[in-house]
């Protein structure tokens, strides 16, 4: 991403309730996946904010990769957590020596190789290992903001659940996350362009009302419901022995 990108990101992340409500999602997805003991990466880590959470909930097991030196010298700090400079498609890990990774939208980047980046995840998870990612959703919806973060593709669910089965993963769901939301987030990707990137804080009673909403779907979802559509999607992966 552009330097102003990840400026915003790190400045952002721990209180926005877009970044408060993925980082949540996919810890809640972590510890429902019930993974083998053993070391868990970030990869694509960006700025550290999922790394600090997760690091804060399981000390010493989390740990993180990230391309960019300057990112990875801030996820230092944030997270407390050992960052390793490097990219997602030549993971520098010996086969099977990881118990869960996290990619939060990294595949959907200018430059990543999703299938050489997927087989990578798949070579060094543990038998039992857990991949989470989350993804932006449709790819009628790139926009502005899309352009801004370095992303070139949005997905389905059906689309990552046929990428992770064809990269080996035995078993594999996928779903939407904010649902509720999204008529106001399509409002803004294509009624309001020329504005950059969504990664700002909104006034806090928005933030506030935001988060309280995404909570709510947490809930439903916790509870079986399956959301017919959002703009996010959050996929588990396991790697069978």
């Amino acid at each position: 991403m552009q330097r102003a990108e990840y400026e915003k990101l790190a400045s952002v992340e721990d209180r926005m309730w877009w970044f408060q409500a993925m980082h949540a999602n996919m810890l809640a997805a972590f510890e429902r996946a019930e993974v083998p003991c053993g070391p868990v990466l970030d990869a694509g880590c960006g700025t550290g904010g999922l790394l600090k959470r997760f690091a804060a909930a399981h000390p010493g097991r989390g740990f993180g990769l990230e391309l960019d030196p300057a990112a990875c010298a801030v996820a230092r700090v944030k997270s407390g957590a050992p960052v390793v400079a490097g990219s997602v498609a030549a993971m520098p890990f010996p086969d099977g020596s990881l118990a869960a990774i996290f990619s939060s939208d990294v595949l959907c980047h200018a430059g990543v190789d999703e299938r050489a980046s997927l087989a990578e995840f798949r070579r060094c998870l543990a038998a039992g290992g857990a991949l989470i990612l989350n993804l932006p959703a449709y790819a009628w919806l790139l926009s502005e903001h899309d352009r801004a973060v370095d992303n070139v593709r949005r997905y389905t669910a059906r689309g990552v659940l046929r990428l992770l089965r064809e990269a080996g993963f035995g078993f594999a769901r996928a779903g939407y996350w904010n649902t509720l939301l999204f008529p106001l987030m399509v409002a803004r990707r294509k009624l309001l362009r020329g504005r950059g990137s969504d990664v700002s804080l909104a006034p806090e009673l928005v933030e506030r009302a935001f988060s309280s909403v995404l909570r709510l779907e947490a809930r439903m979802r916790e509870k079986g419901l399956r959301l017919p559509f959002g703009g996010s999607i959050l996929a588990v992966a396991v790697k069978h022995a």
